[in-house]
């Protein structure tokens, strides 16, 4: 898996992934995410859009992450999945845990 990080004017941090959050993947996701985080990241967008499969350690990975966040005032949301992986993140009842947008613009509109 590959991630690249941007950061907007408005202070949220968007990480762009493609290929799979499995368990080779997923530490290493796990580990970036909770450095944004240490940093003081609070606004997070995960474009997934590039993402192509996502394990139940991946998904774990995602609650972690979103809890930790929680507890701090902050937020994820997830963008643009392929059709696949949203019907996983439904399937799994992300849908109530996470806000689920289909564009960027629209994840950086929910984190303002």
């Amino acid at each position: 898996m590959e991630l690249f990080q941007s950061t907007s004017d408005n202070g949220i941090l968007t990480l762009t992934m493609s290929g799979r959050l499995d368990a080779d993947t997923t530490a290493a996701f796990g580990d970036m995410l909770n450095g944004c985080i240490d940093r003081g990241e609070r606004r997070i967008i995960l474009d997934l859009s590039g993402v192509d499969y996502v394990s139940s350690v991946g998904l774990r990975a995602l609650i972690v992450a979103a809890k930790r966040l929680g507890g701090l005032s902050g937020k994820i949301v997830l963008c643009a999945p392929q059709d696949r992986i949203l019907k996983l993140l439904e399937i799994a009842g992300f849908t109530s845990i996470f806000t689920i947008t289909s564009t960027r613009d629209e994840a950086t509109e929910r984190l303002r």
